[in-house]
């Protein structure tokens, strides 16, 4: 599993702009904010998401299969289908040579979907598994079933990928990341407060239930899901927390083989190594040295008997939506329902859809872009992204905290970002890849294994910046720092976040802030720590890196005093990197929308002011309905603030925003001057 440092958008963005809309009617314009949509019981100034999503969030409640449901869903939603419609057609040839796209397509789907035979399978998907765990006779043997076991996709322990040096981003080298836990973070093992007690009762019944369904008596299920508890508990301690993982140069530690052996001697390297296939790893990022350091005394700690039970469960929970429907079931009635309080399942298809989207990638992306991806929609994207890389760059000569020197490299960072859109220019291979009608979990693993080793034989080869972090379908964005580019898959480059017919200000403030959010993300606390060739360089002098802190300082101290659900609050160092990119954005693409007018005022529609347009198209983009676990959980594992804090928090910094919804002190959401944060 890759765990490279992606700053990943959870928006969505569209495309089809033109540079000027002046020749739409306004009655088509108007769609692009709908009255129905606002609530005016709500003044912009003491809160502003409301104002302009309260309407439409009245009228969308949750669908029971979601945890939140928002803009984000319904672009999804609507993908789901498309990819549906590509399936039914490749699945209409059933005489597609075995090993030929539209087989592995087919086949896959239907795999999923065959439940008579996942049910008759049931416990047997795994039973040459389970006996293989149970024939372990030593540590060794376990730390070496280890490395088999992550070559299908299940990671105990730690993950283990190629990704690009950090300080030498033009290589790959092998890398290891803390894992090895059940519950999704830290906290839930060693939190005091009422919840976090509640969940790990909660877990250590789930485990118990899969345990017996996994054959065990209630007795012994209930002292191996214990001894689960106590053996992730102890990975716990040695983990980092969330905000302790955002720091790129803490979590960089560069050594070989020989010192990873002396940093952790009590496991096998050299025979987990060869398990892998990689005998000779050559330099290796221990991204959090400690936990890598921390795993040997475990290993000693814990009997042979004890790690069995420990694999045994990785296997059982990572197999689970795999399998048949009562591991299903009890693997959602923890993490859809009990972690964030979804009502019920995504219906079996949506569910499928996901498994294939994800095992065949690029595959059914090559088909997704020739059906619903038009080559020239490129050209029009490009030019929007050029708008503001020029917004950009004459907002950084104009900065009255940054010196010439520093400037100097940003412009020349900024110049250099690389801009992805639509799909690679090149597709992955998957004629090896076998997929058979019969064995759902088998495909699962056998698409894994193949792009496990497709990741594994980049160590110690140069990065190829050609690549993609996700599929062309994925419904998301993002910046590498390492490659120093911005990325705009296909899948969502599309309505409904973009409107054919909508006035530019609205479109400046949605897609205009996205892209903008981006391009932020290459300067943001951990971005800004990567020149313009993607490596960890300080390109800053002392003074200017001290007043940037100083900076983000007070835009952290604004989140963490944003209250949800009446007493909880917003991590402001968590969510650093994403709340500095979403000012930035607004700041950037703001400028860019200035600019576009050469000099013209933006016309009034429906009775508001272009100003004013811009900032509602942006709170659009963020509108949600979410449950009260979805978002205690988000708190605690999202590095990005919930939609309404993206929303109520970044605008009242902007002093064209008070001005344009005429803000004043006595509002709720007034930032007074000397408090604003003004960065980017």
């Amino acid at each position: 599993m890759k765990k490279t440092i992606f700053l990943i958008l959870f928006a969505t963005v569209a495309i089809l702009i033109n540079s000027c809309c002046s020749s739409k009617n306004s009655e088509s314009m108007t769609k692009a904010i709908d009255p129905a949509n606002m609530d005016m019981n709500y003044k912009p100034g003491n809160d502003f998401y409301r104002y302009v999503n309260g309407g439409w969030m009245a009228a969308n409640p949750i669908p029971p299969e979601y945890s939140q449901y928002g803009a984000f869903n319904v672009l999804f939603d609507q993908n789901q289908e498309k990819l549906k419609e590509l399936v039914d057609e490749v699945s209409k040839d059933k005489n597609a040579e075995t090993g030929s796209v539209s087989q592995q397509i087919r086949d896959f789907f239907n795999s999923g979907m065959d439940t008579v035979q996942i049910e008759k399978l049931g416990l047997d998907a795994i039973r040459k598994d389970l006996n293989t765990i149970n024939s372990l006779k030593t540590k060794k043997d376990i730390q070496h079933h280890i490395a088999e076991m992550q070559k299908e996709g299940i990671y105990p322990l730690f993950y283990f990928f190629a990704d690009a040096d950090q300080k030498n981003s033009s290589m790959e080298i092998a890398n290891f990341y803390q894992g090895g836990l059940g519950m999704p973070d830290v906290e839930y093992y060693t939190g005091k407060d009422n919840r976090n007690k509640q969940l790990r009762k909660d877990y250590v019944s789930y485990v118990t239930r899969m345990f017996m369904l996994a054959g065990e008596d209630e007795k012994t299920a209930e002292a191996d899901a214990k001894k689960i508890m106590d053996i992730e508990t102890a990975l716990a301690g040695i983990s980092k927390t969330r905000t302790e993982r955002r720091d790129a140069e803490k979590n960089y530690y560069k050594t070989g083989l020989r010192g990873l052996k002396e940093i952790s001697p009590a496991f096998d390297w050299q025979g987990y190594f060869t398990a892998l296939g990689l005998p000779e790893p050559g330099d290796i990022n221990l991204s959090q040295k400690d936990f890598i350091a921390g795993i040997s005394p475990l290993m000693d700690k814990y009997s042979v008997d004890d790690w069995k039970v420990y694999l045994t469960w990785n296997l059982l929970n990572k197999s689970a939506n795999y399998l048949s429907d009562d591991f299903v079931n009890e693997h959602f009635e923890f993490y859809g329902k009990t972690l964030s309080g979804q009502q019920e399942l995504k219906p079996r298809w949506k569910r499928v859809m996901n498994t294939t989207s994800k095992g065949l990638g690029e595959a059914i992306g090559q088909l997704y872009v020739e059906k619903y991806f038009p080559a020239e929609s490129k050209k029009r994207m490009i030019r929007l992204v050029e708008n503001l890389r020029k917004a950009f760059a004459e907002r950084i000569r104009n900065l009255d905290w940054m010196s010439d020197e520093t400037k100097k490299q940003a412009l020349a960072k900024l110049d250099a970002i690389t801009v992805k859109i639509g799909y690679p220019d090149k597709w992955k291979d998957y004629s090896k890849l076998k997929v058979t009608p019969e064995n759902y979990l088998q495909n699962v693993r056998n698409a894994s294994k193949l792009e496990f080793n497709r990741n594994l034989a980049k160590i110690g080869k140069p990065v190829d910046k050609t690549e993609w972090g996700m599929t062309p379908q994925t419904v998301n964005a993002y910046y590498n720092p390492s490659n120093n580019e911005i990325v705009f898959p296909a899948g969502i480059l599309q309505p409904p976040f973009f409107n054919a017919d909508a006035d530019d200000a609205v479109n400046y403030g949605a897609i205009g802030v996205v892209i903008g959010h981006e391009m932020t993300h290459g300067f943001d606390d951990q971005g800004r720590k990567y020149d313009k060739d993607g490596n960890m360089n300080d390109w800053w002098t002392v003074e200017d890196a001290k007043r940037f802190e100083e900076k983000t300082k007070i835009l952290s101290k604004q989140y963490d005093q944003y209250t949800l659900l009446d007493s909880l609050h917003v991590n402001g160092k968590l969510t650093m990197g994403e709340n500095i990119a979403d000012l930035g954005g607004l700041n950037i693409a703001w400028d860019a929308f200035k600019m576009s007018l050469n000099g013209k005022e933006p016309e009034t529609i429906d009775g508001f002011t272009g100003d004013q347009r811009f900032f509602m198209g942006y709170a659009q983009v963020w509108r949600q309905n979410i449950r009260d676990k979805e978002l205690m959980r988000r708190l605690k594992e999202d590095v990005h603030s919930p939609g309404e804090a993206r929303v109520n928090v970044p605008v009242f910094n902007l002093d064209v925003f008070l001005a344009a919804f005429r803000i004043s002190p006595e509002d709720r959401l007034y930032i007074p001057k000397e408090e604003r944060a003004y960065i980017w």
